[in-house]
């Protein structure tokens, strides 16, 4: 089943390893279950230390990961092929205790929640963003005594997929209570099992605040860049984040970046990382700032209770996928409502959709789902689309696509377990109809993350941070750059220069003071 280079490398990467660890799979028959059984084997014969063994009568394609014969709290209940290959072999090195492990602070913040913690993600494995969670919640387990997870590819579990009334992936399951629905970070699903299962603040000990010069909020090519130029000018330089990358890990081709003719968003953040890496920048990965206060010396306050000071403060915190903020979008978010057509496109196959948007990102959207969909009803609200010529010249071409110009959505309309339709308002007569449907796709653009500094500094009526040409904010030491800020033309090299230039913006303030 794996080519001799997988092999090759797999081989490389189980050579450390230090712990017995076992592949125990459930007795049974099952068309799946000699799939299963073949992987897992040519996984195990890459590595000594890794067996394969019969466990109790059950589920034939299922199995747990267990470390000198106690569980890990790691399951697959699927054939982990496709993208959830890496999430086998990143919970073999996990429960070894290696692969890219979060620093000590985060290690606590897990280890103080709540247990029992038991979860289920099913997943798509044609989709590229349910490995990320499935590998955070993996990875919790392995830190966490009393947390298990257990993957669930959705093809094999279709009978429970409708009784929980799953719609998009990767959908996180506490019991039959649905805690998350799509793409997130270690972070970001770390605060949702805090707010779920309650911590033990006294076991996470994130000790006293610590001081540095510079502290840059946000991973993406703003925030990198600041820090990165903040540590060049030798100042002790703390950047915080969720995930190194930002938005750029939801881009897939990246064409504009002058001097690299084509890159692609994941690799871009790596690169990101390995630069950041190259200079004395403290990286908090995983971490949300809360708030920041004014004076001389700011504090800003992260999600865990860890407070950072510094006289300098470079807010470069990006922007989020823009939420139509009508009744019933957040009550059929996972049930209907969906950003990521790509990801969660296929479980709307045969049945009809609408996209809310006519940028490219909606126009494109529209256009991929066409082909998988029975029908596809474009609404933008403005009286043109506003995607490039070629995009709507296609989408035009297609005969299952509807085009409402001009129309303001007003409600998303479901029957408690899904969606059944949108309303929408034609903005030139007033008249609302109501557009029979089963699943919604926003395309609407980005919001800026700008709500740490929220009544601190001055905001546009967009919310993005008003900056001088300098980047300095109307607070003194606390500056902004890219996505979230005023800049004009929210494109990647702009924001790498704008963190520049606020970085040395804060060298030069710090001379002069």
């Amino acid at each position: 089943m794996l080519d001799q280079d997988i092999r090759q490398q797999l081989t490389t990467l189980f050579a450390s390893l230090e712990h017995t660890l076992q592949l125990r799979i459930g007795a049974g028959d099952h068309p799946k279950g000699a799939e299963l059984r073949e992987m897992l084997a040519d996984v195990a014969a890459c590595g000594p230390r890794i067996q394969v063994e019969e466990g109790e009568p059950g589920d034939p394609v299922r199995f747990e990961v267990l470390r000198e014969g106690v569980p890990t709290g790691i399951a697959f209940r699927g054939v982990p092929g496709g993208h959830e290959f890496s999430s086998l072999i990143l919970a073999l090195l996990n429960a070894d205790g290696k692969g890219r492990l979060p620093d000590a602070g985060i290690q606590a913040r897990v280890r103080a929640l709540r247990g029992p913690v038991r979860l289920r993600t099913y997943i798509s494995l044609s989709c590229t963003n349910c490995p990320d969670v499935v590998q955070a919640l993996n990875l919790m387990a392995t830190l966490h005594p009393d947390v298990s997870h257990e993957l669930v590819d959705g093809g094999l579990a279709e009978d429970e997929i409708q009784r929980l009334g799953v719609q998009a992936v990767p959908s996180v399951f506490a019991g039959d209570t649905l805690l998350h629905v799509g793409k997130a970070s270690f972070g970001e699903l770390l605060e949702k099992l805090e707010a779920h299962f309650g911590t033990d603040a006294a076991a996470a000990g994130t000790g006293e605040a610590r001081d540095f010069d510079v502290v840059v909020l946000g991973g993406g090519p703003a925030g990198a860049s600041a820090a990165i130029y903040s540590a060049r000018k030798g100042l002790r330089t703390a950047l915080v984040a969720q995930k190194v990358g930002g938005q750029v890990l939801d881009t897939l081709g990246i064409e504009n970046l002058i001097s690299v003719p084509r890159t692609e968003g994941p690799r871009l953040a790596a690169d990101l990382s390995r630069h950041l890496a190259s200079y004395p920048v403290e990286i908090l990965e995983h971490r949300r700032a809360e708030a920041v206060t004014d004076g001389p010396v700011k504090e800003v306050r992260l999600q865990g209770g860890e407070v950072l000071r510094a006289p300098a403060v470079i807010v470069a915190t990006g922007a989020q996928w823009r939420e139509l903020g009508v009744p019933g979008e957040k009550d059929y978010i996972g049930r209907g409502v969906a950003f990521c057509p790509h990801c969660d496109g296929p479980f709307y196959k045969g049945r009809p959709v609408a996209v809310v948007g006519g940028g490219n990102s909606g126009v494109e959207a529209a256009i991929d789902l066409a082909g998988i969909c029975s029908h596809v009803t474009l609404v933008e609200f403005a009286p043109e689309l506003k995607a490039d010529n070629v995009l709507v010249e296609r989408l035009k071409s297609l005969p299952n696509v509807d085009i409402v110009l001009h129309a303001r959505t007003q409600e998303v309309v479901g029957d408690g377990a899904g969606v059944t339709g949108l309303r929408v308002e034609d903005r030139g007569t007033g008249e609302s109809r109501l557009i029979g449907l089963e699943g919604v796709f926003v395309q609407i653009g980005l919001a800026p993350n700008s709500g740490v500094v929220k009544g601190l500094v001055e905001t546009a009526r967009s919310g993005e941070i008003v900056i001088d040409p300098h980047c300095r904010t109307s607070v003194p030491g606390i500056y902004a750059a890219g996505d979230v800020s005023t800049v004009p033309f929210k494109q990647i090299v702009i924001a790498m220069g704008e963190g520049a230039k606020a970085a040395l913006t804060a060298f030069e303030d710090r001379l002069r003071s």
